[in-house]
């Protein structure tokens, strides 16, 4: 596996959406190495434009700063459904280092997906989980941090 470039704002690849993966087997070592280049940023998430590829395929693992890795491969995630409650949080990005921006999200998401193996999944997810989840969703479909704020 490798650790590769992040691509950083304003780099046009981070303003476009994304294409479906066709193929779950086409993307293994990508995985990997998203995975190895997340760790070593050091992230909790990472999306497949920020490593130059336009893809709709984003790697996070929300836990491992705190003890046990717990990795997660979403492969052409779909929100099924997003709570009605909302909650500010400020966020960071891999492609923004440095800057915090306040972004307010839903507190809780539904999301089908597809694996690393080829499995089809569905989750609810709450908390920083959640946040982690649409902030990287943002960047399969050409949005960053910065475009949350308001245009002035």
């Amino acid at each position: 596996m490798a650790v590769l470039p992040i691509v950083k704002w304003p780099d046009p690849r981070l303003s476009r959406k994304c294409a479906p993966v066709t193929s779950v087997a086409s993307v293994a070592t990508l995985i990997g190495d998203m995975f190895d280049t997340m760790y070593a940023a050091p992230g909790r998430g990472l999306a497949a434009p920020q490593v130059g590829q336009m893809l709709r395929l984003f790697v996070m693992d929300c836990t491992w700063k705190e003890g046990a890795k717990s990795p997660v491969v979403m492969i052409n995630p779909v929100f099924m459904a997003a709570d009605s409650a909302t909650a500010p949080g400020e966020e960071g990005c891999l492609s923004i280092p440095g800057i915090l921006v306040p972004v307010t999200r839903p507190v809780a998401v539904t999301v089908q997906w597809t694996s690393e193996t080829g499995e089809i999944h569905m989750n609810d997810f709450d908390g920083f989980e959640a946040r982690c989840i649409q902030h990287e969703f943002d960047h399969l479909n050409g949005v960053v941090t910065l475009d949350h704020l308001p245009p002035e």
